[in-house]
């Protein structure tokens, strides 16, 4: 038996009822206030074709569907549950301005001689992002006098 829709203008309220296609135009009992209601046309509807193997919503709107999300253009290779729109890889995080700033410091005291690492080494502009990534502290190194006959390592 079908669905059909009823339209109550004493409570102003739709409600959906099971029947027979032959009674479909014959009014319905309200189920709040029991009195009659007519038929309308249904409020909602929601259809899908099939073109070109992918599933489209009625009326056409141009768009795909793949996995239930829509999209503008078909897959045309990869892996069949993969869609460039949908599985988009994740953006690289951004460096905080903090970080850049601190890394164009480390820089510049590399380049002035003046960066060391944990153990006292002196640090080139090069073996910056090294040392960053084996977890070796890097900072300043102490001001030494004029008159320090050590020479800095």
């Amino acid at each position: 038996m079908p669905l059909y829709e009823y339209f109550c203008q004493t409570c102003n309220g739709v409600f959906e009822e099971l029947r027979p296609m032959r009674e479909s135009s014959d009014p319905v009992p309200c189920p709040q206030c029991f009195k009659d209601a007519p038929r309308i046309m249904p409020t909602s509807f929601t259809a899908f074709t099939f073109r070109e193997g992918y599933p489209r919503r009625i009326p056409d709107d141009g768009k795909y569907y793949h996995m239930g999300q829509k999209v503008t253009q078909l897959v045309s290779s990869g892996l069949p549950n993969e869609h460039p729109e949908i599985n988009k890889k994740a953006p690289k995080p951004k460096k905080a301005k903090g970080e850049v700033t601190e890394r164009v410091e480390m820089e510049e005291a590399a380049w002035k001689g003046d960066l060391v690492d944990s153990y006292g080494f002196q640090i080139k502009p090069k073996d910056i992002d090294e040392q960053l990534e084996k977890g070796h502290e890097l900072r300043q190194a102490t001001p030494r006098a004029a008159n320090d006959p050590k020479e800095f390592p």
